[in-house]
């Protein structure tokens, strides 16, 4: 098979998608270029600011991005190129663009809160309580896993560690120089991505930051706490912003490369069902479905739409820009991905380097020397493992605060920004020293999983709104049904290796969500009376 045909069928039918299906949701759900954002309405200078859509979708996709759309097609690959390649376009057009632009929406019409506050509006505080657990141990097995991943990268490519710090101190002066001195946004993109690359290459040739893993750990774990608390502007928005040209860079380079290659698939189409690997037989569902995550649909997206994204909108008409086209942008860097680990049948060795190798090779045919496309692909992939890291700590931090908050709309002590992300942080250095090794099978699972309940909460909000809720209703059902069979052959691997920490993690995420889909049913059939809110549609 020509790997040239899947890339331009994905991307014609991702802009068909975004045209047609996009633009129908949007008139659907009632989008209006009249209603104030929470950025200008609740506007502090520090969470809520209006943001330019070009900005904000840079930021939206380096968040939601991450070293997902890579690690996971190629991880899938052992079921053959073809249920893989269904996967991410299906899933990219029909269940992530909807759960990511929904997720997005919905936070803008509940004043920029997470998922979370709109399961209070509409399905009650308890169902609020038990999302917001959830969602909170979620994202500490991303800040857990992302560490140590991060860190293995980082000292074992000290160019990787060298550059990324470099992006740091970048970010923060552009962040200065174009939101407090007003320096014009334009001229300023393209002087921060020319100094970008330029710390790419001194990264490369001066790798001067040679630290171990466990100094790295702590040194991530310091960042992150920063990136946590500073004020989105400074750090966290222009550091994505940047990134997001690597990736654009990346993609368009792999892209380009396959058009002048047109290399040929040497990975089977399908391999069958079930699948015998070295960790036992692999079964298509629903292993397939929580492998490739960020490529289809993940739940840690809707974290992103409705804890920081959701704040920076400036107007609705740019959430089908920056939700639904960033989920079909990270559809196809995922389908390059696939074509990347399809083109060499054998690949071997972590995703990152498999992806580096793919294409590396495919940009060596327009003139990019093969190893200096192999470390900037390998800086790339670190880069954006980082990027996850920082946006889950500040997004568990936004959920810790509202889960302790009052009545009042106070919060107490154990609620500051400061004390919220320094239990974060401290709680997933535990699981940095327990190694990512072993906690990263759970992760795939609770991720889908958080996905599946964020659907249901869109499909709680626009079933009380009186609002078709098919559109989210039919996904919704799917994952659950993939989820949930994922997490319970996970309690019975788990159990048969005696790691009884991720039998208890497995069996308190599994718990978490049938409550929370039983008090859903009660709340919605009258059963139980949910908390009555007035919602703006």
């Amino acid at each position: 098979m020509n790997s040239l045909v899947l890339l331009i069928l994905g991307a014609v039918l991702f802009i068909a998608a975004y045209a047609t299906y996009g633009a129908y949701l949007a008139k659907q759900w009632g989008i209006s270029v009249d209603r104030k954002t929470p950025a200008h309405e609740l506007y502090d200078g520090v969470d809520y600011v209006p943001t330019n859509r070009f900005v904000l979708l840079g930021h939206h996709f380096a968040s939601i991005a991450g070293a997902g759309p890579i690690a996971g097609p190629i991880q899938a690959a052992i079921f053959g190129w073809l249920p893989v390649y269904l996967w991410i376009v299906i899933g990219s057009i029909f269940v992530g663009g909807v759960h990511d632009f929904g997720a997005l929406l919905a936070s803008i019409r509940h004043k920029g809160k997470s998922i979370g506050e709109i399961i209070e509006a509409n399905i009650g505080k308890t169902g609020k309580k038990l999302f917001n657990i959830y969602a909170w141990l979620t994202l500490i097995l991303v800040v857990g896993a992302f560490t140590s991943i991060t860190a293995d990268a980082f000292a074992a490519t000290p160019a990787a560690g060298t550059a990324s710090v470099l992006f740091i101190f970048i970010a923060m002066l552009f962040g200065e120089f174009v939101y407090r001195r007003n320096a014009n946004l334009a001229v300023s993109t393209i002087i921060g991505v020319a100094v970008i690359f330029l710390s790419i290459w001194i990264g490369y040739k001066y790798p001067f930051l040679q630290l171990s893993k466990e100094t790295w750990q702590y040194i991530l774990l310091v960042y992150v706490f920063f990136a946590s608390v500073l004020p989105v502007w400074l750090l966290l928005q222009p550091r994505d912003y940047l990134n997001s040209f690597i990736l654009y860079a990346m993609l368009i380079g792999g892209a380009l490369g396959i058009i002048i290659m047109r290399p040929t698939l040497q990975l089977q189409a399908f391999k069958g069902f079930t699948v015998v690997t070295s960790a036992g037989p692999q079964y298509l569902f629903p292993i397939l479905f929580v492998t490739v995550a960020c490529g289809a649909i993940s739940g840690f997206h809707s974290l992103v739409s409705s804890g920081t994204t959701a704040k920076q909108i400036d107007s609705e008409k740019d959430t089908r820009f920056v939700g639904y086209g960033a989920m079909l942008i990270e559809g196809l860097l995922a389908i390059v991905s696939l074509i990347s680990v399809s083109y060499v049948a054998k690949a071997q060795g972590a995703p990152a380097v498999i992806f580096a190798n793919g294409v590396s090779e495919f940009m060596s045919s327009f003139g990019v020397p093969k190893e200096f496309g192999k470390v900037f692909i390998t800086l790339a992939f670190s880069a954006f493992a980082l990027t996850s890291l920082d946006t889950a700590t500040r997004l568990a931090r936004y959920i810790f605060q509202e889960y302790f908050e009052s009545e009042t709309g106070k919060t107490s002590w154990i609620a500051d920004k400061y004390v919220a992300t320094a239990i974060t942080v401290i709680i997933s250095y535990v699981l940095v020293t327990y190694g990512y090794q072993k906690i990263w099978p759970i992760f795939g699972s609770s991720n889908q999983l958080l996905a599946a309940l964020a659907l249901l909460a869109l499909t709680a909000w626009f079933i009380k709104t009186g609002k078709n809720p098919t559109f989210t209703l039919v996904p919704m059902i799917w994952m659950f049904a993939v989820t949930l069979t994922a997490t319970l052959l996970l309690m019975k691997n788990f159990y048969i290796a005696k790691n009884y920490l991720l039998v208890f993690l497995a069996v308190a995420l599994f718990v978490l969500s049938i409550i929370l889909i039983v008090v859903t049913y009660n709340t919605l059939t009258n059963k139980k009376t949910g908390k009555n809110t007035n919602i703006k549609m």
